[in-house]
């Protein structure tokens, strides 16, 4: 049977999703979710360079980018990558942990409701107080008559009490690093991180993100205010277990490679700028696309795919459409070796629309 559709519009319930191929590589969501701890195969980086990763060994990237990441590891200055969308901003992130073996990348999404609170670490204050009760309600006996409710024994909001110690120990519990939190943890080798789509930030965060980054080092107000009584607390890093934490303060000992992207949907304030290495990406030419159709669907892929690539590449002037466009309408036509040719151009019609035409 040559119909690739599995939903038909028949209105009648079928087994036809059980016919549903494997994902492309590239929304392949279980590949590396096995528990590896950080510095092992980093699932994100699989599904963006390729499962064969031919694309970060093959590829030579253009001169500017090169000597961009260079001038960004050599100053100890993130990387601000500015290009239309899908011209590989977040891809350069990966490709250099890949090539440098600096671990798994570390990924902090911008939306508009983003703080830099957000980026260094969390506290749940919610939490631990309840904990805290629990706690109290047991020794109690489970009485409410008493001081477990929170009005004696001094403290059931989390303030110091009579048994303020016995909860500081635990209060790395519910301290969790953020990405950037966890990126200026000391370490040997930097680690890289990715602030993805800074444009879409409200107007305070880059601003917000000027001391951290000069300084390369914050402060954890919980832990300084019983950096007295415990001088070493061990809170959740963002992707490796327990991290100690010492004196209420992380310091970086080898700043962190950070890579913010941006569409250019606004601009930056100037003292975030003469901070950052500045790179603008062109859309990829040839050789990258063929490249990186390769990494994801095989040699096959480019010889099969040679009329959606030209096409690709022939598009108008200015206009925007991004390189996972195309992966997308080869990997789906690719699907339909048998259907008719007019199917197949319904198909890359469909997925190959211009993304900056008025909607």
């Amino acid at each position: 049977m040559n119909d690739w559709r599995i939903y038909r519009g028949v209105g009648q319930p079928h087994d036809g999703v059980r016919r549903l191929p494997e994902p492309p590589p590239w929304r392949d969501f279980t590949r590396g979710r096995d528990g590896t701890p950080a510095g092992s195969e980093d699932p994100g980086g699989a599904r963006r360079l390729g499962v064969r990763r031919r694309r970060a060994e093959n590829y030579a990237p253009r001169p500017a980018e090169v000597d961009a990441v260079n001038a960004a590891l050599y100053l100890r200055r993130p990387l601000l990558v500015t290009g239309n969308p899908g011209t590989g901003k977040s891809t350069l992130a990966y490709a250099v942990a890949h090539e440098l073996k600096l671990g798994r990348v570390l990924r902090w999404p911008i939306v508009s409701r983003t703080t830099l609170q957000d980026g260094l670490y969390r506290y749940d204050a919610i939490g631990r107080l309840q904990d805290v009760q629990l706690e109290r309600a047991r020794a109690d006996g489970g009485s409410g008559n008493d001081g477990g409710n929170g009005n004696g024994g001094g403290g059931g909001d989390g303030s110091d009490g009579d048994d303020g110690a016995d909860r500081d120990r635990g209060i790395g519990a519910y301290i969790r690093l953020g990405p950037l939190g966890t990126a200026l943890l000391p370490s040997e080798l930097p680690r890289v991180l990715l602030i993805d789509e800074l444009d879409k930030s409200d107007l305070d965060l880059p601003n917000d993100l000027l001391n951290t980054l000069e300084e390369g080092e914050f402060a954890i107000p919980e832990l300084e205010r019983v950096a007295d009584r415990q001088p070493v607390v061990e809170v959740l890093a963002h992707d490796s277990g327990r991290i100690a934490v010492h004196g209420g303060r992380i310091a970086c000992t080898s700043f962190p490679l950070i890579v913010l992207t941006s569409n250019g949907e606004r601009d930056f304030p100037a003292p975030l700028l003469r901070r950052c290495v500045q790179l603008e990406l062109e859309p990829p030419g040839e050789e990258q696309l063929t490249a990186m159709v390769e990494a994801h669907l095989g040699e096959e892929g480019v010889a099969a795919g040679q009329d959606l690539i030209g096409r690709f590449l022939d598009r108008e002037p200015g206009e925007v459409m991004a390189a996972d466009q195309l992966l997308n309408a080869l990997f789906l036509t690719q699907h339909t070796p048998h259907a008719e040719r007019l199917t197949r151009e319904r198909i890359a019609d469909l997925l190959m629309q211009r993304l900056d035409r008025s909607r």
